[in-house]
């Protein structure tokens, strides 16, 4: 009878657990175990990430957390004498439990927290319905109870927990560790106890690491968490103790008498059949006036912004048919909501003197955005396409990333939080891992090793490259890993350590805004001791994952720079500015910019694109455009052929002239991802569906589906006349690595 691991940690414990989630289902495939069980600290952070990993695995995903259950009530919060909280394993079983979890570790964060996120009795017995419980380790209060280290009896606390649970919810749980006197007596009294009140008992190991030789890789973990050195003796410690993941032999070893206690875990996996339901979208309710639907209020606020934006205009058939076409479109897809959201509150801040960004990605592709202020981008002027940013073939939330002035970017939080709720809305967490460099330097502090030497060390590793890269590709940190014993026990550590999350900390843009009560979905959290500022548990994969709305809302100081700079020249000249109606061609401005003279303007102030400014020689608009494009890892290397191309000192050739329509505005070089569309639809009848498609297998590098789209690409060239050899070397030439990471 294969063994079911119901007590697991990650590394999302931000604390002891060292396996990051994917080794953990990993190492459980490779032990045959038919289901797993995480069960972190106190929080549900990697819970949906472990979801889908198992999953896809082939392995029943337990999703479940080690609670800590005050001594009294978790608004105690008076200090006493070894006072810590007791824990309590719970395991959800069905979406109810799910829920219950949710609501238990965001009250145990949210009201419990002191020094840890707590619950008490009162809590669980409101949410025990789908869950169930076990006793947890010598930290459990059935175990402080059997050891007399509180003032209650092992049978007292039995009773209270099986009378919130019940008692088929509720087993009591042993542990193999038959070096600790403590766990040996808790053992015997353990199956006492099952057989006096009828319960079950069940099997546990606490996993911390996989395997038994990552023991002093996890030791050197704790010692970096703790601020400690693995040669302090009164750290916190695992030494001695086994908390690897254990086959089914291994636990079957240590309980020879009780098999029993085994086959009760695969009772356990049996009944947790928890399915989350991933990928549904759940926009929040925007309340449309006078009973319309929200597909009609948004087409009336695009009529309504057509003679704003295009005076004159308003018939003009490029417009109107561009207009029907994307509300066709929005309307497919069922995203008029998301864009009233959207469109609600960047004109609440436009209209209470909050500067906003004018927009940036694909969103500038909708002339819906335009037209309802969100974006100040006119798409059509700029050829920018619709199915880059909401793909009919391929539907996805759409994604709009706003800037607003960094000093009253809170002020738009809380008007999104009172018109959907406080309970409705919530700063996204992020996690921090170790790079190569800062795994170096802790581990080697870790170890005791000298500052000086564990620098030394790190700076052989060049920034943003991975330890093992380094190792492979430089010859003198591949050499001391040969030569040096100290170097190759501290490089052999980081490269363990290397992923592993650090910190939790708030994502600098990222918002949650939800259908329904956040703590349906998500546990919260406050962002740290002293801050008060409430943030999801779930990360922005997992919040996409969901089906929840996730906006960026990012706070831009040079917007504010904008704003005050305004407002000193209305008092200064009793000139009033409109940064909506600046003009584009302004001498005096380009003169600035041909000068190299950038420095405070957003993406131009850096030395090397000062440089690039002097020798390109700005004329228009469309120039600092391409330029902000290229400038990024991979497209930086065609500005020269840019430049020399804009000053006819490099003749523009193309591989085949059907290339002019798309290139010809940026001199044959293909800057935009919207050039690779059209190339796509020009070349090869591609629709711009399809040829998004492309775009994303050319940005995210897939191998497989850039493989299969580029064949698609010759194929179709050739069904319009074009030879294989030209349409190899068009793709080749102009697609898979600059154009994909430039965004107009």
């Amino acid at each position: 009878m294969p063994f079911v691991h119901l007590h697991v940690h990650s590394h999302y414990s931000l604390l002891d657990g060292l396996p990051k989630i994917d080794e953990l289902v990993a190492r459980a495939v490779e032990l045959g175990s038919p289901a797993v069980a995480l069960t972190d600290h106190g929080v549900l952070y990697g819970a949906v990430e472990f979801y889908q990993k198992a999953t896809k695995a082939g392995i029943k995903p337990i999703i479940g957390v080690e609670t800590y259950v005050a001594r009294r009530t978790m608004q105690d919060k008076e200090p006493r004498i070894d006072e810590r909280p007791f824990h309590l394993v719970l395991l959800a079983t069905n979406l109810t439990g799910y829920r219950n979890l949710i609501a238990l570790v965001t009250a145990a964060h949210l009201d419990g927290f002191y020094y840890r996120p707590r619950v008490d009795h009162d809590l669980l017995a409101k949410h025990s319905e789908g869950i169930i419980a076990l006793s947890a380790c010598l930290q459990g209060e059935v175990a402080n109870a059997i050891l007399g280290k509180i003032n209650a009896t092992p049978d007292e606390v039995v009773e209270r927990y099986v009378k919130t649970f019940g008692k088929e919810n509720y087993f009591l749980e042993v542990q193999s560790h038959p070096d600790i006197p403590d766990q040996v007596t808790v053992n015997a009294e353990v199956f006492k106890l099952a057989a006096k009140h009828g319960l079950k008992v069940v099997a546990t190991n606490d996993v911390h690491y996989l395997r038994k030789d990552d023991a002093e890789i996890q030791d050197v973990l704790l010692a970096i968490q703790t601020k400690t050195t693995v040669d302090d003796p009164k750290r916190m410690s695992y030494k001695g103790i086994d908390v690897s993941m254990r086959s089914e032999a291994e636990m079957a070893e240590g309980f020879p008498d009780h098999p029993e206690i085994l086959t009760n875990t695969l009772d356990i996996a049996e009944r947790c059949n928890l399915t989350l339901e991933l990928g549904k979208i759940q926009l929040p309710r925007f309340d449309v006036p006078d009973g319309k639907s929200a597909e009609a209020y948004l087409r009336e606020l695009c009529e309504t912004g057509l003679p704003k934006r295009y005076p004159g205009r308003e018939n003009d058939q490029v417009v109107v048919d561009r207009l029907n076409y994307e509300l066709s479109i929005i309307e497919k897809t069922g995203f008029a909501g998301y864009f009233l959201i959207v469109q609600d509150f960047v004109n609440w801040a436009k209209n209470n003197g909050v500067v906003v960004g004018p927009g940036r990605g694909s969103a500038a592709g909708s002339i819906v955005s335009y037209l309802t202020n969100i974006t100040n981008v006119d798409p059509i002027a700029y050829d920018l396409l619709f199915e880059r940013f909401l793909n009919p073939e391929r539907i996805s939330m759409p994604d709009i990333d706003l800037d607003f002035a960094d000093v009253r970017r809170d002020d738009v939080l809380q008007y999104v939080a009172g018109k959907y709720g406080h309970d409705h809305v919530a700063q996204i967490i992020t996690f921090g891992t170790m790079a190569a460099r800062a795994a170096i330097r802790d581990v080697g502090r870790a170890l005791g090793y000298p500052y000086s030497y564990c620098d030394r060390v790190a700076k052989l590793i060049p920034m943003f490259t991975t330890l093992q890269e380094a190792l492979d590709t430089i010859p003198e940190l591949k050499e001391i890993a040969t030569q040096d014993e100290d170097a190759k026990r501290l490089l052999h550590t980081a490269l363990r350590m290397e992923g592993v999350a650090r910190h939790a900390s708030v994502h600098a843009c990222g918002v949650v805004i939800t259908k329904d009560p956040l703590i349906m979905n998500v546990p919260v959290q406050h962002a740290g001791p002293d801050d008060d500022t409430i943030i999801s548990q779930y990360s922005l994969h997992p919040i996409e994952d969901l089906g929840l709305l996730k906006m960026d809302f990012l706070g831009l100081r040079n917007l504010t720079v904008l704003e005050q700079t305004i407002e000193i020249v209305r008092k200064a000249r009793g000139k009033v500015y409109d940064l909506d109606h600046l003009p584009l061609n302004d001498k005096k401005t380009f003169a600035l910019l041909q000068a190299g003279h950038t420095t405070g303007v957003f993406q131009f102030e850096s030395g090397g694109m000062r440089r690039y400014m002097k020798e390109l020689k700005p004329t228009e608009l469309e120039d600092l455009i391409a330029m902000g494009a290229l400038y990024r890892p991979g497209p930086i290397e065609f500005i020269p052929d840019f430049i020399a191309r804009k000053h006819g000192e490099q003749k523009v050739v193309y591989i085949h002239p059907k290339l002019e329509k798309s290139l010809a505005k940026t001199y044959g070089v293909a800057v935009y991802q919207e050039q690779i569309m059209e190339l796509a639809r020009d070349l090869a009848g591609f629709t711009l569906g399809e040829a998004d498609v492309l775009r994303k297998a050319m940005g995210k590098k897939i191998a497989k589906l850039l493989k299969e789209q580029r064949e698609k690409f010759i194929i179709g060239c050739v069904k319009n006349g074009i030879e294989k050899k030209t349409a190899e070397k068009i793709f080749d030439s102009h697609g898979t690595y600059h154009a994909a990471q430039a965004h107009g």
